[in-house]
């Protein structure tokens, strides 16, 4: 079942650019209930919100900046948090911030037992990433949307200029969370690789390294190696990795 999610959106701190593909993300982990964004509304810098509000269906929520810098648009955004929890209208957050005074909320609304999507720029600190169930780059679905405006890519890399680079620590997160899963054989099934990635590091997302999806990205790194096998039931295949026999033997 889909998660009814309250999407809450820190207008001082979001490009307005990102919000159509943004929207589009977050359609796949569940169905935005309650949509609104936080911002001085008297702001000229935010009046090219405007339009992209409506043809979004996002609320937009006045708040005045009593004091100088954003904190009256953060205490707003986390009342309402809290309020909306409190409500039992929804099971899911997805805070839109590249804000680390989020991070406390996101850790509460965790404990309260809410799926939290953070989505964000690379900017983002790292203890507001951490406190999510899933964090998600921004610049990550500006460069998909348009890479689809193209053919089909789901085994291809993204070819962008900031893309990260695969690096050797990445590398042994996956080798280490495949130990942590393997069968006697050192099989792992993938989508539990998958699972067990995200709750290890929420921002881990195939898509920040150049792959649509994370099978390709595997097979990409000469380290591991991967298995189709028959499902029981059903026509989709299911796909099992693990690390090649020297890698194995250094675990």
């Amino acid at each position: 079942m889909d998660l009814n999610l309250a999407v809450l959106i820190d207008g001082d701190n979001i490009p307005s650019s990102y919000i159509k593909e943004m929207m589009e993300e977050i359609a796949k982990y569940g169905n935005p209930t309650i949509k609104r964004i936080y911002g001085d509304w008297t702001k000229p810098d935010l009046t090219k919100w405007k339009k992209i509000l409506l043809e979004n269906a996002i609320t937009p929520i006045q708040q005045y900046g009593y004091t100088k810098g954003k904190n009256a648009t953060d205490s707003a955004m986390i009342i309402d948090a809290m309020d909306i929890l409190y409500s039992e209208k929804v099971n899911g957050f997805c805070l839109v911030s590249s804000d680390s005074d989020f991070t406390r909320l996101a850790t509460r609304l965790r404990e309260a037992g809410m799926k939290v999507f953070g989505i964000g720029e690379k900017k983002t600190p790292n203890p507001f990433i951490v406190a999510c169930d899933k964090f998600i780059y921004l610049e990550i679905l500006k460069h998909e949307a348009e890479e689809n405006e193209s053919e089909s890519i789901d085994s291809k890399p993204i070819t962008k200029s900031n893309i990260d680079k695969i690096t050797q620590k990445d590398i042994r997160l996956i080798s280490y969370t495949i130990s942590d899963l393997a069968d006697d054989d050192g099989w792992a099934f993938l989508g539990d690789v998958g699972s067990l990635l995200q709750k290890k590091q929420p921002n881990f997302d195939s898509r920040n390294y150049g792959f649509q999806k994370l099978t390709p990205l595997i097979k990409s790194i000469k380290s591991f190696e991967i298995e189709q096998r028959e499902a029981t039931k059903g026509r989709s295949k299911l796909i099992y990795v693990r690390n090649k026999k020297q890698n194995r033997n250094k675990h």
